[in-house]
């Protein structure tokens, strides 16, 4: 008994287990011991992100690439300044062309849009950010409708002056002719689109549009004089009682003039047709 307790003391002192320890354990060269550090600290290192991953995140579609250049647009009389990305801007091929006639500049880039409304070329460089612009064009899904957010409904339209056509002038159709003059299809739909939605538009306003979308447009577009030949049919008991309407039909001359008088005699065969019996 005495033997066995004091055989279990020796081997539980510390003497013992660091004997034990040296004993069964292989003493390293400086050589080994090197190799094992080295890999330690080969493998405390954070993990650094591929570039092709890090590539990947920089130039995500919902924000612009940060290595890219900027650009600074004067726009209107006023010079008006604005700054983008060139990778944003150049989205638009006008833009794009703008920017390549200046690749050898070396105090930056700038175009000049002279003649360009600062508010539109505002909603064009947020559409071209964002996707949309102000107001943003939402889906009610109850409804099964589309609508505009934000809408200002005392005035129930959103119009820009233009002294070249005497009046103002729907937002939506600046931005939709200034879409086509800077190649984006997309931008006119969505102009398109928003301005379907507008109401309590007045007839002075609805005419200096019309007016302007025929100046602005070429012959071969139809989607937009067709929107506003249509607008002046569905309200064409309202403009029985303008006098503007009075006055632009009596100067007449013009293609608008034209079109609308064919487009109101195929609305009304369209209605005798219907009435008349088969």
């Amino acid at each position: 008994m005495f033997t066995s307790s004091k055989n279990k003391s020796y081997r539980d002192s510390f003497s013992y287990r660091a004997g034990k320890a040296t004993s069964t354990k292989k003493e390293r060269s400086f050589k080994e011991k090197d190799v094992s550090r080295s890999r330690r600290i080969a493998t405390q290192q954070p993990a650094q992100a591929s570039p092709a991953k890090s590539q990947a995140t920089s130039s995500s579609p919902t924000s612009p690439n940060l290595n890219s250049a900027i650009i600074t647009i004067s726009v209107g009389p006023s010079q008006r300044l604005f700054a983008a990305h060139e990778d944003v801007l150049c989205k638009s091929t006008h833009f794009a062309h703008a920017c390549r006639a200046q690749f050898f500049e070396a105090s930056g880039k700038r175009v000049e849009l002279p003649h360009e409304e600062p508010e539109v070329f505002s909603a064009v460089l947020e559409y071209l950010y964002k996707g949309d612009y102000t107001p943003k064009l939402a889906y009610d899904k109850k409804r099964a409708s589309w609508f505009l957010e934000d809408t200002d409904a005392s005035t129930g339209e959103s119009a820009i002056y233009q002294g070249g056509v005497g009046g103002v002038v729907l937002k939506d159709t600046i931005i939709y002719c200034s879409a086509h003059r800077y190649n984006l299809p997309e931008l006119q739909r969505l102009a398109l689109k928003k301005q379907g939605l507008q109401s309590s538009v007045q007839c002075s306003t609805i005419l200096s549009s019309a007016r302007f979308a025929y100046s602005n447009t070429p012959a071969s577009d139809s989607k937009l004089r067709a929107h506003y030949l249509a607008l002046i049919i569905r309200s064409r008991n309202t403009f029985k009682r303008s006098g503007t309407m009075q006055m632009e039909m009596h100067n007449g001359g013009s293609p608008l003039f034209f079109d609308l008088f064919v487009a109101m005699v195929n609305h009304l065969d369209d209605i005798t047709s219907a009435k008349s019996p088969r």
